[in-house]
């Protein structure tokens, strides 16, 4: 059987370091507030002319010298992300260019913080259909642009950067096993960013009035994500035979320290197998699970045969999963 195997992982942080002592002196609250709430202790932030482009070309480049691709070789590029460089052309059409991969197809991903696990999805149908050999995929954002930062529920959660995987077709029982999504329209106004778009265009009155920033009812996204990310991770594994007692490494989405016990808990998997990377970077969309898978192959957490779990929730609301041989 064909499957779309990783062969190579990268990733990309901004330089700037923001802590919670550094916040102390923006707004009301303090690093122990934020940690006891969020797991979180500080996050990379983008300096001016860094974007999301940025990023994602640094980890895309790490990914291909990992798996010893050349840019050239690659079909497809897809970039899951919710702060694409421009509302168009794609994001993936700019990293095709610096990169040089002239023979890829190219397009962006939204699904917000599960738009790693979608675009990952729609890469691995593209090589089991025979049409992609080798591809692209990765998670970037620059949540720093659209937070509003006199706002602390939401400006102190997230960070920016970017992770990357390369796919390639490959025969046997290691690579992409399954993957699962879901969405649910009818919170769509629980998560979201306000503008701009066709309802809030860019217009000096909808930037005074805040209405191009992200907006998010914490609580109801905490409940929700739980039950969905349980759920779905749940789904993977049984969709392939497999028991939580079988995962070697669980990567969830870098949302909050809360949500990523309480879903662990859920399926019995804790401890050394979970990791976590939000304390560092804070919840980066799109981002947060290939920067942390990234993180994990090249501490050597990962060797040939191992089981990964990777789960993600986010506005839309959208969730996924995806169960993977190494």
């Amino acid at each position: 059987m064909i499957r779309a195997r990783i062969t190579g992982t990268g990733s990309a942080v901004p330089e700037k370091v923001l802590t919670n002592f550094d916040l102390e002196k923006m707004m009301d609250t303090s690093d122990e507030w934020i940690v006891t709430r969020t797991g979180i202790r500080e996050r990379r932030i983008a300096a001016e002319g860094e974007y999301t482009s940025t990023f994602a070309v640094a980890a895309a480049e790490k990914a291909l010298a990992a798996a010893g691709v050349k840019a050239e070789e690659i079909d497809l590029i897809v970039v899951g992300t919710l702060t694409p460089d421009f509302p168009f052309p794609a994001t993936a059409c700019i990293v095709q260019q610096a990169i040089k991969a002239t023979n890829a197809f190219c397009f962006d991903l939204s699904a917000a913080c599960s738009g790693f696990i979608y675009a990952l999805s729609t890469a691995d149908k593209f090589i089991r259909s025979g049409q992609v050999k080798k591809a692209l995929v990765i998670g970037a954002e620059v949540l720093s642009r659209i937070v509003d930062w006199s706002d602390r529920n939401t400006c102190l959660l997230f960070g920016d950067g970017a992770g990357a995987v390369v796919l390639e077709a490959q025969e046997g029982d290691h690579g992409v096993l399954s993957t699962h999504m879901h969405s649910d329209g009818n919170y769509w106004e629980i998560l979201y960013q306000k503008g701009p778009g066709s309802r809030k265009p860019a217009t000096h009155q909808n930037v005074d009035d805040k209405l191009v920033y992200l907006t998010m009812q914490g609580n109801e996204v905490f409940k929700l994500a739980v039950r969905a990310m349980g759920e779905v991770a749940q789904e993977a594994l049984e969709a392939n035979g497999f028991t939580p007692d079988d995962v070697t490494l669980f990567i969830p989405h870098q949302a909050n320290q809360r949500i990523v016990d309480s879903v662990g808990k859920r399926l019995g998997i804790t401890g050394e197998r979970v990791f976590v990377n939000l304390d560092r970077y804070g919840n980066t969309s799109a981002a947060s699970i290939p920067i942390a898978l990234d993180e994990a192959a090249r501490a050597g957490r990962l060797k040939e045969g191992d089981l990964l779990l990777l789960d993600a929730f986010g506005g839309g609301l959208t969730w996924g999963s995806a169960l993977i041989r190494w």
